[in-house]
């Protein structure tokens, strides 16, 4: 992606590198809400006690921030008493947990939420809110019918992202419907008025734009065969937990490798930002050298969030679907799996086939 000279947006999703040659397999994906399903896993126990109500809904047709205006709505609660650990697909039967700040006499508010696109599936108290990357994982049961192609060439890339992992590209969500995020950031970073955009819609330009040149190192290092080992100067991440550390000195040999294939670690790329959290978890070397020479691709992006003083951070270059499994039924291919908090799965399902651009109807899959 140059600087600002990439020609259709579509072409920045497409041009990213891949773990296989394109896929020249078709279907069609979420032809009905039902055929693309998603359940939260919280990432802690709730306390059973406490001044928020819990509740596990599951929805059919509406985006989180929908639900949360049908809940505030029911209950008479201001949005900010309402939590949430990430959003949802709309088009889609998910399932996900809301925080209500509701005092015990007046759960039965809820009672009359129930429909065709809403119902409360359980409930709990909490003595805290959920909050944004509360959660530890979801779970996908997606269908892809109508499929075409070579079905030998299909299970083999299953197979190959079951045992070694994809590349953990945030999806086209996270640029807005049809990349309208990347256009805006355009727009301001030329005109510097980013002053005038409202708080919440900045913070999602800065999520696109970090978005953006993440995936460039990403796509970097896949094109150069070492998204998946260490080189050099890498920062690595604990699977699942996101904790950053650095390799000790002796031990980044065999140990490393063994530890990378088992998929029990990952190296890191880029969430740009003014500086990080721990200093001590910056790349040098040959790793620092790859991000700096993909980053420049677009230097006024990265310039920009410096200018803002956003926090730098990491995020693993590479996923480990969990439970991945398949089964062809009818001509049609049934996909579950887990993804950790954070993962996209259009980003899994690029690897496989060519679907019919559906993923531009969901919000952030964090």
């Amino acid at each position: 992606m140059s600087e600002f000279s990439t020609g259709p947006y579509a072409r920045y999703w497409s041009d990213l590198a891949r773990l296989f040659e394109p896929p020249a397999s078709t279907a069609h994906l979420k032809s009905a809400a039902d055929d693309f399903q998603v359940v939260e896993e919280l990432g802690f126990a709730l306390s059973g006690a406490g001044e928020h109500l819990c509740i596990e809904v599951e929805k059919t047709g509406l985006t989180t921030n929908q639900t949360v205006r049908r809940l505030a709505e029911t209950t008479g609660l201001k949005r900010a008493d309402i939590g949430y650990a990430g959003m949802k697909d709309r088009r889609a039967v998910t399932r996900q947990w809301f925080s209500l700040r509701l005092p015990e006499c007046e759960e039965t508010r809820l009672h009359s939420i129930d429909d065709e696109s809403l119902r409360i599936v359980q409930s709990r108290r909490n003595n805290r809110k959920i909050r944004i990357g509360s959660h530890r994982a979801n779970r996908f049961h997606i269908i892809l019918r109508d499929f075409l192609g070579e079905q030998e060439d299909m299970e083999r890339r299953l197979r190959v992202l079951a045992q070694q992992g994809g590349p953990n590209y945030f999806g086209p969500q996270r640029f807005g419907r049809c990349f309208g995020n990347l256009r805006e950031i355009e727009q301001h970073i030329r005109d510097k008025n980013i002053a005038k955009i409202p708080r919440s819609s900045r913070s999602l330009l800065y999520s696109a734009a970090r978005a953006v040149l993440f995936n460039l190192v990403l796509s970097a290092r896949l094109a150069q065969g070492s998204w998946d080992r260490y080189l050099p100067g890498d920062v690595l991440s604990l699977d699942g937990s996101g904790r950053l550390f650095l390799p000790e000195a002796g031990n980044r040999n065999e140990s490393l490798r063994q530890r990378l294939k088992d998929m029990d670690i990952h190296v890191t790329g880029p969430l740009p930002g003014a500086a990080p959290a721990e200093r001590k978890y910056v790349t040098h070397g040959q790793a620092a050298d790859i991000e700096i020479a993909a980053l420049r691709q677009n230097t006024a992006m990265l310039d920009w969030l410096r200018r803002e003083g956003l926090q730098a951070g990491r995020r693993p270059l590479r996923f480990a679907p969990r439970e991945l499994n398949w089964s062809w039924k009818s001509g049609n291919l049934v996909l579950r799996f887990t993804l950790a908090r954070g993962c996209y799965a259009t980003s899994l399902l690029r690897e496989l086939c060519i679907t019919d651009g559906s993923e531009q109807e969901t919000e952030l899959e964090s």
